[in-house]
């Protein structure tokens, strides 16, 4: 490649529009290979284990997950909720918030992560306490049990 000497001192320049391009472009697909349903598991959760335990069909329309601890704390969001008894308006606003979605009651999937060591019963009054909102569908998350 020859270059052409000339008398003015221009800098030469590159264009750097390519290179920006393509950095967004990065960002954008390693965006969408980020895993957002690690996002609402809480590490303090051990899930039990189970043998009868059937991988989910596929992806509900809206879901809200909760993570119940031996003590009968619920974490929502990242967020620790002391008692099981104040999760009415914490539910009742994420209905509001699928109703936005245009995803109607009956669509919303409750997701309870219990700990392995949590009594039967704090499930059962969790599942109660969503059920005073109207809501009607629960999934248990279990360990599957590898032989």
């Amino acid at each position: 490649m020859k270059l052409n000497k000339t008398k003015s001192s221009k800098i030469l320049e590159g264009d750097l529009t390519p290179m920006i391009d393509m950095t967004f472009q990065l960002i954008a697909f390693f965006m969408l290979l980020i895993n957002f349903s690690e996002v609402d598991r809480a590490e303090e959760i051990t899930l039990p284990v189970s043998e009868l335990a059937i991988p989910p069909d596929g992806r509900p329309d809206y879901q809200v997950i909760l993570n119940l601890e031996p003590g009968g704390n619920v974490i929502f969001e990242g967020q620790r909720i002391p008692r099981i008894d104040v999760m009415k308006p914490i539910l009742n606003q994420e209905i509001r918030n699928a109703d936005r979605e245009n995803v109607d009651k009956s669509n919303i999937a409750v997701i309870i992560r219990s700990h392995e060591d949590t009594p039967t019963g704090l499930v059962q009054k969790l599942i109660s306490k969503c059920q005073e909102a109207e809501l009607e569908n629960f999934v248990l998350r279990v360990q599957e049990k590898i032989n």
